[in-house]
């Protein structure tokens, strides 16, 4: 067996139907199996894998084989329990570690995906495959560098890895070193130019670097080559938002949403191009949605709280940010803006504790300083006013 193979085939296969298997030999089973992985039939693989485990039960590689068409058919519980299997018959099998740590990945248990990447390398240091999971792990725990490295191995080893290129670039964009990334979304392309989700993700990078015309050509080219893709129709909806266009912004999002109608980013996003158009009602009509299909999608309830208090309806923005602070107790804005909230309700103590915490996690937050100065002015703290007046200057903020 070609080590780390079934990993490798048909990025971008094509299913054809399946057919029933019936071998004199296992050896006979293994290779119809393995020529319907050539092709990306995985009812096939699942169907002769599943002979030639009748003909020979201790052929780990038929296990192996077979949990990884499971794996591409999303069946991982059938998946997990061939890769243990294959394990247990040969612990050695590089290829079944690596699989299951796939298995891992897809759950988000992405510590166990990185634990049999280690053993899938450790036995076989040419396991392409194990390199690109374990970078997407280290990506996940936003160990951008180590993911790097990985991906640089992969690479390495495979120089036409489409999929090792275009993660790589990801991590790139996660740095914020967009300039690389466009350079391996670049090459991603050149190696396969129908590759949508690489034109989707060059223009993200695109868009980090501000250039909101290349970001919407290239989400628009992925659009073309996959038209159900909801997730470019989003990310082009909010490079239009950049640009100010919030009509072409909400029907980004609206058929993001008719394409996938559970997305609660989009619901988010059409919430917040509303809000810019001044439709309060249907802006917290949509971060509802939002929030009743992603009960800890704390933006949400974030941007909701900011409609609320658009809609002079305090109480209900400051539950809102009560909730955003439960889910995300570290993000200054939150607080600003409850602060905000106590201070019209004049609360001054809770204003200026709040205002306190969004100074305390970000010290540069010039209008922070400037609306604790507002209440420290209205308590008749003239001297601690002043003070914080100056502050907000010194920042560079200048009052509405």
């Amino acid at each position: 067996m070609n080590r780390c193979k079934f990993w490798t085939v048909a990025l971008i296969g094509i299913l054809v139907p399946s057919v029933a298997v019936s071998a004199d030999t296992a050896k006979e089973a293994l290779d119809k199996g393995t020529a319907c992985l050539d092709k990306g039939d995985y009812d096939g693989v699942i169907a002769a894998f599943t002979e030639a485990i009748r003909l020979d039960p201790k052929s780990a590689e038929s296990y192996c084989y077979r949990g990884f068409a499971y794996f591409k058919k999303r069946d991982f519980d059938k998946a997990l329990a061939d890769c243990n299997e294959a394990i247990r018959l040969n612990p050695k099998l590089a290829e079944a570690y690596s699989v299951r740590g796939g298995v891992c990945g897809e759950r988000g248990d992405w510590e166990k995906a990185i634990a049999d990447c280690n053993e899938a390398i450790t036995l076989d240091p040419k396991c392409g495959k194990a390199y690109i999971l374990r970078g997407a792990g280290l990506l996940q725990k936003r160990e951008f560098d180590r993911s790097i490295t990985n991906y640089d191995e992969a690479i390495r080893l495979s120089p036409g890895s489409v999929e090792a290129f275009t993660i790589r670039g990801i991590a790139y964009s996660c740095k914020g070193e967009w300039d690389r990334a466009i350079i391996d979304f670049n090459e991603a392309i050149r190696l396969s130019p129908k590759y949508a989700k690489a034109y989707c993700m060059r223009g993200n990078a695109h868009k980090g670097r501000n250039d909101c015309d290349s970001a919407i050509a290239d989400y628009t080219e992925a659009i073309r080559l996959k038209p159900d893709y909801a997730i470019a129709h989003c990310l082009r909806g909010i490079a239009y938002m950049h640009k100010g266009d919030t009509g072409k912004a909400v029907a980004d999002y609206s058929e993001a949403i008719r394409l996938n109608p559970i997305y609660a980013g989009a619901y988010c996003m059409r919430g917040i191009a509303y809000s810019e158009k001044g439709d309060v009602e249907k802006a917290v009509g949509d971060f509802t949605e939002a929030i009743r299909l992603n009960p800890r999608y704390a933006d949400a309830y974030l941007n909701r709280a900011v409609a609320y208090h658009r809609k002079n309806d305090p109480d209900k923005a400051i539950s809102d940010y009560n909730e955003t602070i439960r889910l995300n107790p570290k993000r200054a804005l939150i607080y600003y803006g409850r602060g905000q909230i106590y201070g019209l309700k004049g609360d001054w103590e809770r204003a200026i504790a709040d205002f306190n915490e969004a100074i305390q996690l970000d010290p540069k937050y010039a209008a922070a300083y400037y609306d604790r100065g507002r209440v420290y002015s209205k308590k008749g703290d003239k001297a601690k006013a002043e003070e914080d007046f100056a502050q907000a200057k010194k920042l560079g903020y200048k009052p509405p």
